[in-house]
């Protein structure tokens, strides 16, 4: 074999390496994720090394309330949310017509009834003012768990988005007031007491097992998602996350970080 010869040979060579090594080293586009902000996001941070190993770059966008991230999805301007329960985003789905899909489970926040003016509900007297969410699944949630408290009825058939005109029984005239979910812990000093979603709950300090006078079943219909435009559901990134996201080091992370106030949901 000749000078020319050789050198056209290594030359080869080099190039079958780099076909051969690029696998190795490329990144998929890096893939937008909102959340709101506490546990969700911060459980994202402890995905985001997982799936890096597996060549998932993600980029976590925190939100403040519920109604962006859904939008935000819908316009593109983001992946993949995770900060919703599954009956939130099929209200979702009906009232706005948003193309979106549920690809895994996450986590669950047990909702709580905290106050700051009494240790037990039984001290509620009449006319007491509950705050609720304003938002209907998570609304028909919190007066689902007053009536299991034995404080209302509910018609037979209000199910999951119960509204206040759904109580048909309610002995101490209990003044239910709707405020937006993220605000309910700080509006605490103006009410008797409050069914505050457990990620709010949890961003306030508040825990639902050492503050609540009262918590809803650990298991139940509210397991949080990870939502994605219907159209990706299927693609090899999804897989990835959830892969990661469902990864014992995660379990592990929630299990130290939040004790009972967050339950692994897979």
């Amino acid at each position: 074999m000749n000078r020319r010869q050789l050198v056209q040979f290594f030359a080869g060579l080099g190039v079958v390496a780099s076909l051969i090594s690029a696998p190795v080293f490329a990144q998929e586009k890096t893939i937008k994720i909102g959340a709101t902000g506490g546990p969700h996001a911060e459980i994202l941070e402890v995905v985001k090394k997982i799936a890096a190993k597996d060549g998932l770059n993600i980029q976590i966008v925190e939100f403040s309330d519920y109604v962006q991230p859904n939008a935000a999805l819908a316009a593109r301007d983001l992946d993949a949310n995770s900060y919703q329960h599954l009956p939130y985003l099929e209200a979702q789905i009906k009232d706005r017509g948003y193309k979106l899909s549920n690809v895994g489970y996450t986590i669950t926040f047990p909702m709580g009834i905290y106050s700051k003016k009494i240790k037990s509900l039984k001290d509620l007297k009449a006319g007491a003012r509950i705050g609720v969410p304003n938002d209907p699944t998570n609304g028909g949630r919190a007066l689902l768990l007053l009536q299991a408290q034995g404080l209302l009825k509910l018609k037979a058939n209000a199910g999951l988005q119960a509204t206040p005109l759904d109580i048909v029984e309610n002995p101490k005239k209990l003044k239910i007031l709707e405020i937006d979910a993220a605000q309910l812990p700080r509006s605490l000093d103006d009410l008797d007491a409050a069914a505050i979603n457990g990620n709010f709950a949890e961003k306030a300090g508040l825990s639902p097992t050492k503050d609540g006078i009262a918590i809803e079943a650990a298991r139940g219909p509210y397991a949080n998602i990870i939502a994605v435009r219907t159209e990706d559901k299927d693609k090899p990134w999804v897989a990835k996350l959830l892969k990661a996201y469902h990864s014992p080091e995660v379990k592990q992370f929630v299990i130290d970080q939040y004790k009972n106030s967050v339950i692994t949901s897979w």
